[in-house]
């Protein structure tokens, strides 16, 4: 069994989404003695936004492509693959202006490829990448969850939800930690209710 952890936080020690997503593949690989896990920080190392250059370079034989063009295709495919063979994927998505860190979209945009993790058909579109598990550790500074006032603008957990979906993925678990601007008190208590979910 394979596990990929992707962490996109930007806050390294101070990140909240990053300690959770550790706590999370503990749990895991004691669970799964001989678990196999690949680790990426894409706030470390990000990946380029998609360019017009990159699709240019996709299309012209090897012998005409620049070192720097292979490189940035060499590594949109290292992407696609692990993720491909990933069993389970621990995703760190803390909440950036409603929606999901540049640098994660950035990683998507490197996995969701026509004819490798989905399709469209007479029927509509098709994913082909289901059966996997998918845990998002969500870190929010305020309340978005349902039921909230700001519900609404939580561009994050439902485009991940939509994203992943599309690709055929319906095993989908989200672990918040909710409200952590609101003060030490409630960043402590949203840590632990969240640790408390990784261990259950």
């Amino acid at each position: 069994m394979k596990l990929l952890h992707i962490d996109s936080s930007i806050l390294g020690d101070g990140s909240v989404s990053r300690g959770l997503t550790a706590a999370a593949v503990d749990k895991l690989k004691s669970e799964h003695p001989h678990l196999g896990v690949t680790y990426r920080d894409l706030a470390s190392e990000p990946f380029h936004h998609l360019s017009g250059a990159e699709f240019i370079a996709r299309a012209l034989p090897l012998e005409q492509r620049n070192p720097a063009q292979q490189h940035d295709l060499e590594e949109s495919d290292a992407a696609l693959e692990e993720f491909l063979a990933a069993d389970i994927v621990v995703i760190g998505a803390p909440m950036y202006n409603f929606s999901i860190p540049s640098q994660l979209k950035a990683w998507i945009d490197r996995i969701v490829v026509a004819g490798k993790t989905f399709r469209y058909t007479e029927k509509g579109p098709e994913g082909l990448a289901g059966g996997k598990k998918i845990v998002v550790i969500s870190s929010r500074g305020a309340m978005y969850s349902a039921g909230t006032p700001m519900e609404a603008i939580d561009f994050q957990e439902k485009y991940l939800t939509a994203i992943f979906g599309f690709l055929g993925i319906t095993d989908i678990e989200f672990i918040r930690a909710e409200g952590i601007a609101f003060g030490p008190d409630q960043r402590e208590k949203a840590i632990a209710a969240a640790r408390e979910q990784i261990a259950a």
